[in-house]
């Protein structure tokens, strides 16, 4: 209860405090259009400092549509659009200067940001109505790179959100569309409350529906995500960890990942909580633009491979309609560095990670995965009340049959498509020190071939009552497992 109750506090002070001073500016008092074929930049920006100098409060846009380039939020500033007002991002390279490089570095700066809403070191600032944001993001294209550098996610395409070691961030009811790459991106940032909002991203490359990256005391309630790319994203693309996270109460459908942690991962992640959340599969109809399967690659995945640490995760009440890898929990060590003159990364770790009450079905034969690297083993995790149905019907050839045959990577971008059909049914699990499955339900709608568990180099393994379409003497299958209780 003292729990709750702080995060009603912490929500009821970020979402009401940008605006207690009651100043209101209209953007049409400052110039701006209706007329999407002209620019309102200069005049919304003129309202956020009138607004700013004031002392705080919002900035109104009306009903209407709007184009714009950056905005910056100042301190106390919220701009709220009113039912009816779409923010549409300008198209053009111009309208979006390059960003002073940040004090904060990580691995995703090109060397100064682009961004449609912008703010570096702002306090009390948010977003908020039942408006849209519009990134147009279909025709956001890649700036001019220099000859044979990596282009990669760092190509000058703008954010539709990006706020950069802010404090007291509040964004509520809004409606999200089409971002040139990410839609929102949290950097660095402490006391962030992300509620209400709805988001669909199927525009162009790296379309994340929201990344929290490095970022401290953070509630993500009650919304809506459908992208194209990764769907609630916790990242650590520099020295600070994502700590102190709620995730809850929300939708999400994705082509890859619907709710992860990674796949950078430097800073580490500490004290994730993921609760009461349904996956399912996108709305979109047209060919993810990555070319993942339709259904989605994975539900929930846990990642360290760029070193850093996880510590404390727990996932509950969790609905997973689809996707080919319900849960993959991978510690890798493809250590890369977060800035070119940082040292290398050491291997990473996980540990103390508990998932529980998942409801899967319909699901591809990928296999969810739990898997350490050679030496570096995941350790403590606990897998509890988790029922997975796949598709299964699988003939020989069609998957991996020999688990010793399945490569490491290590090295690798952190994927299931890199494996594939793994050669268990339900869980592949090797390289890990203390894993518990308690009532673990694996059934296939079609006769699989492979067995339901496989456990490899696994030290203190518990299965007491999983239940499975094998006899109990065929639904595991042990290599090298020291201490095997069931």
């Amino acid at each position: 209860m003292k729990f709750r109750n702080a995060l009603l506090s912490l929500s009821a002070f970020a979402l009401f405090s940008v605006h207690a001073k009651g100043n209101d500016l209209n953007i049409l008092d400052f110039g701006a259009s209706r007329d999407s074929s002209r620019l309102s930049t200069q005049a919304i920006n003129k309202a956020v400092e009138a607004c700013f100098k004031a002392g705080g409060g919002r900035v109104i846009i009306p009903p209407g549509n709007f184009k714009s380039g950056t905005i910056t939020l100042l301190n106390n500033v919220e701009l709220f659009l009113e039912r009816g007002a779409t923010l549409y991002a300008s198209t053009d390279h111009r309208d979006f200067p390059r960003q002073q490089q940040p004090a904060y570095r990580s691995q995703k700066d090109p060397g100064g940001w682009y961004a449609l809403i912008y703010a570096e070191g702002a306090s009390n600032i948010g977003i908020s109505g039942p408006g849209t944001i519009d990134g147009q993001g279909a025709k956001q294209v890649p700036r001019p790179v220099p000859k044979g550098a990596v282009n990669e996610d760092r190509d000058g395409r703008p954010r539709n959100i990006l706020f950069i070691s802010c404090r007291k961030i509040s964004v509520q009811d809004v409606t999200m569309l089409s971002s040139g790459i990410w839609n929102q991106h949290y950097l660095n940032c402490e006391n962030v409350v992300v509620n209400n909002i709805r988001v669909y991203n199927h525009s162009n490359r790296n379309n994340d529906a929201i990344d929290i990256d490095g970022c401290r005391h953070v509630v993500v309630s009650n919304s809506i995500m459908d992208t194209d790319d990764d769907g609630i994203t916790l990242k650590s693309t520099g020295a600070a960890p994502s700590e102190d996270v709620v995730i809850s109460n929300c939708i999400v459908s994705s082509f890859c990942a619907a709710i992860k942690c990674g796949t950078e991962s430097t800073g580490g992640f500490k004290n994730i909580l993921i609760s009461n959340c349904i996956v399912r599969p996108s709305k979109c109809l047209t060919e993810p633009v990555f070319k993942t399967p339709r259904i989605g690659q994975v539900g929930i995945a846990l990642e360290i491979v760029d070193g850093g640490i996880m510590d404390g995760i727990t996932v509950s009440n969790i609905i997973i309609e689809g996707t080919e890898c319900p849960i993959y929990v991978r510690l890798g060590n493809r250590a890369r560095k977060h800035t070119d003159a940082a040292p290398e990364p050491p291997r990473g770790q996980m540990r103390n990670i508990s998932l529980s009450d998942i409801n899967v079905y319909g699901a591809g034969n990928y296999s969810s995965s739990i898997t350490g690297i050679p030496g570096s083993p995941i350790e403590n995790i606990t897998l509890s009340n988790i029922r997975i149905v796949n598709r299964g019907g699988l003939k020989q050839g069609e998957y991996t049959s020999d688990p010793s045959k399945v490569p490491e990577l290590e090295k690798e971008y952190p994927a299931p498509d890199r494996w594939k059909n793994l050669p268990s049914s339900g869980f592949f699990i090797r390289h890990v020190k203390d894993i518990g499955l308690y009532g673990v339900t694996l059934h296939s709608q079609a006769a699989d071939p492979r067995t339901p568990v496989i456990a490899d180099d696994v030290d203190n393994l518990y299965i007491p009552d999983l239940r499975s379409d094998r006899p109990d003497k065929e639904a595991v299958q042990l290599l090298h497992v020291r201490s095997f209780n069931h």
